[in-house]
């Protein structure tokens, strides 16, 4: 792609998910993920009925009189963008590839970000962490995320979404939203082993608000009979041979799928992760605030 091509599809989605955002989102954005931390304001006198849980001991110590701590509700928010680059995201049936649904969705979440004065992050990752962009606030600083959405090439095919959610958990102390956005096609992810009170999702959950949002195209849950296809794996670079046209094929690549699907709905649901599937051809402006209203 070269420099003018790369400045018009970042200009066209600039455009398109700026107005989705601005037009849409907004209210929904403010209403569900704005102030969920409190930030201490000030010490003054206890007075009765207030919580004795918040009195200040060194101050009361000090001054012979009990004081407390107030809180205010944080208005500033932090969020990060955990966006799957592996190889499987290369592949798209229907309206366009996974990636580009991908780079929609985040650059919707994005501008949404900055609209409410709020700071936007990103990591790429891969089976590693393939960048990793600092939040800020601002409109070029957006512009510089949704250029490396659209032109990120990663040096892996791979994916470990644990991994990914153990470095956020690592790189981002303060209490952040963030939105993973993935195919979720990750069996070590989706059947974690041993304890589950031990897994990346689980200790990302309770320090973050995590929303996982899966993308995936109509093909990868379904095989249409089209006859001897040769199938290559976009991350291991396996290549076989199947022959479509036999039903019990076509049935056990469905069942895959949906077991898949069973295991990471079950996943979701016991550590508490709001989350939404969006296909490739799927209006993901109802998903993102069916997503946002859950």
């Amino acid at each position: 792609m070269t420099s003018e091509e790369l400045l018009q599809k970042v200009r066209k989605i600039e455009i398109k998910t700026r107005s989705l955002s601005k037009n849409i989102f907004a209210g929904e954005y403010h209403s569900q993920f704005k102030g969920r931390g409190m930030a201490f304001s000030e010490v003054r006198e206890y007075q009765p009925g207030d919580d004795v849980r918040s009195i200040d001991w060194n101050v009361t110590a000090r001054l012979n009189k009990p004081y407390i701590k107030v809180f205010e509700e944080e208005r500033e928010l932090t969020v990060m963008l955990l966006v799957d680059v592996s190889g499987s995201r290369n592949f798209g049936t229907q309206l366009q590839m996974k990636r580009d649904t991908m780079a929609e969705v985040a650059a919707t979440l994005a501008f949404s970000t900055i609209a409410n004065n709020d700071k936007v992050g990103i990591i790429f990752f891969s089976d590693k962490v393939e960048k990793f962009i600092p939040p800020k606030k601002g409109k070029q600083h957006v512009l510089h995320i949704i250029r490396e959405l659209l032109s990120f090439e990663p040096t892996s095919t791979g994916t470990n979404i644990n991994m990914a959610l153990e470095y956020l958990t690592n790189a981002i102390k303060r209490r952040c939203t963030a939105f993973l956005i993935s195919d979720c096609m990750d069996s070590q992810f989706t059947q974690p082993s041993g304890k589950l009170s031990g897994a990346p999702i689980m200790i990302c959950s309770h320090r973050h608000n995590l929303n996982v949002i899966q993308i995936y195209d109509q093909r990868d849950a379904e095989m249409p009979n089209v006859g001897l296809l040769k199938l290559k794996d976009a991350e291991t670079g396996e290549r076989i041979w199947v022959d479509t046209a036999v039903a019990s094929v076509r049935e056990e690549y469905a069942r895959h799928w949906q077991k898949q699907q069973e295991d990471l709905q079950m996943l979701l649901t016991k550590t508490g992760t709001n989350n939404v599937s969006i296909t490739t051809c799927d209006d993901y402006v109802k998903a993102l605030m069916r997503l946002f209203n859950s």
